[in-house]
């Protein structure tokens, strides 16, 4: 018997028609499937009558238990990977499971559907060509202030999860580190009282103060404008003294010439008034 195969299958992330057929046959035909939560992902099963033997992996067993998994694909077992919702891997153990089956030879497929950041992202009214995907910030402060610093230049839209009782909290640290941008908040997407509230931070704060969230959130993010960001260095560099600024890239081994063309694409003025700043700066 040769060996078996892992297949990361998508389930709903609210709406239980959003399941493929081709998850639910595969549900039904793997040896095993190995859910984030046995006891969430049993009533899906139970809906669609479906008698797969089922085990754990989740955050806290996921590598001793991803072996004991790796072992029985060796032996031709198929088994799939659910996650409480949506797609495996996405901001959750699945990731370390694919790894390590990729790293003992094991083939690994992913049965596409249901992902609750591509589902808001579409409905967001925002910029869809560029994007990131932050997840949930983290809980160590240091290690969130530093995502929040890259956050500040980012010019794609991003896209965070936040569970209710911590979204104010997050709204409030967004504004503070990244000013009043434009965001979508997306909440019980596919399900009944979905709601895609577009908004700012700051009313977005304002409506949910008077207004307890329910559900879990995915916040859409809007990117900083390109143009600004170039203003904002231009006036940066406007602000050292020309002679430094040519003088920077001559320490880093420019020759006079290429330095003062840098310097001038910094600065966003031709190379001739580099040149003659320069010799007005030296008389």
């Amino acid at each position: 018997m040769g060996q078996g195969k892992l297949f990361l299958c998508a389930t709903p992330i609210g709406n239980l028609e959003d399941i493929t057929m081709r998850v639910l046959r595969t549900l039904k035909e793997v040896d095993l499937i190995a859910a984030e939560d046995t006891r969430n992902s049993l009533h899906l099963l139970n809906h669609f009558d479906i008698h797969t033997p089922m085990t754990s992996y989740h955050e806290y067993n996921k590598i001793e238990k991803a072996y004991t998994l790796i072992d029985k694909m060796r032996e031709g077992k198929n088994i799939a990977l659910i996650t409480d919702a949506g797609t495996p891997g996405i901001s959750d153990p699945g990731e370390d499971l694919v790894r390590l089956c990729h790293e003992a030879g094991i083939e690994v497929t992913s049965l596409p559907g249901a992902c609750a950041c591509v589902t808001a992202l579409t409905v967001s009214g925002l910029p869809t060509r560029r994007f990131c995907f932050e997840a949930f910030l983290p809980q160590d402060k240091k290690e969130k202030q530093q995502i929040l610093e890259e956050l500040k230049t980012e010019t794609r839209t991003t896209i965070l999860y936040e569970a209710p009782h911590r979204l104010l909290r997050t709204l409030n640290e967004l504004l503070e580190a990244l000013g009043d941008r434009r965001a979508t908040i997306c909440r019980e997407l596919t399900k009944r009282y979905e709601t895609v509230f577009l908004t700012t931070l700051s009313k977005a704060i304002a409506f949910y103060e008077a207004n307890e969230p329910k559900g879990e959130c995915v916040i859409v993010l809007e990117g900083r404008s390109v143009s600004e960001l170039l203003k904002e260095e231009r006036n940066r560099w406007q602000e050292m003294d020309i002679s430094d600024h040519v003088q920077l890239y001559e320490k880093q081994g420019m020759n006079r010439k290429d330095a003062m063309k840098q310097a001038a694409k910094d600065r966003g003025i031709p190379k001739r008034e580099v040149y003659a700043m320069l010799l007005e700066a030296e008389n």
